[in-house]
């Protein structure tokens, strides 16, 4: 199981870096394809902006943390469902509440998402073992959360703040699946169990 999710990650790295490397040979004329807030044009942007990022420094930052989360989100096996929770809801909200004339790149807003997945879940599964996970992964990566406040201005806390919501939510959704799906009732009744959400 570790083998594939270590697979999966080394090919999405393969892919931000190709992405990178053809952005910046182009001088950066991909990132044009970022979000911009409240344009309709713009909202395409949400698809395109996790793939893209200002620089290599950036694509840098993000891969030192997001190899990690994402490995750890694909050994839990809720690595598509979250990820498309916090994808979505970070860039709306970027796309709602970001600076009108700025443009957004940068998978940060979905790391955030993974990070608040994983700090949370345990709470809403009420699992021991998730819940000294997310403290330790707290104490190794808690400082990063300063970055859903409006610190600096070339940060888009709005992705952050809106990423780690979609976390959260994700999490909560999946736990109340999860746990409607064990309750005695629904055994009791007979009825199919209700479709996963895994990759």
């Amino acid at each position: 199981m570790w083998q594939r999710s270590a697979l999966v990650m080394v090919f999405i790295v393969i892919g931000l870096i190709i992405v990178e490397a053809i952005d910046a040979a182009t001088h950066y004329d991909l990132d044009s394809a970022g979000i911009e807030p409240r344009r309709i044009d713009g909202l395409d942007g949400i698809v395109w902006s996790p793939f893209l990022h200002a620089n290599w420094d950036h694509l840098w930052t993000n891969l030192a943390v997001g190899v990690v989360l994402g490995f750890l989100l694909l050994l839990a096996r809720r690595f598509l469902f979250v990820t498309a929770v916090v994808w979505i809801t970070s860039g709306l909200g970027v796309w709602l509440f970001a600076p009108s004339g700025s443009v957004t790149v940068g998978a940060s807003g979905v790391i955030f998402g993974w990070l608040a997945y994983l700090l949370v879940r345990g709470l809403f599964n009420r699992n021991l073992w998730q819940i000294l996970g997310g403290l330790v992964l707290l104490l190794v990566y808690g400082s990063v959360l300063w970055g859903v406040l409006p610190t600096d201005p070339t940060v888009s806390w709005q992705g952050h703040l809106f990423g780690a919501i979609g976390g959260v939510l994700a999490a909560w959704f999946l736990a109340d699946r999860d746990r409607r799906r064990r309750s005695p009732g629904n055994a009791a009744a007979g009825g199919p169990p209700m479709p996963g959400v895994s990759q």
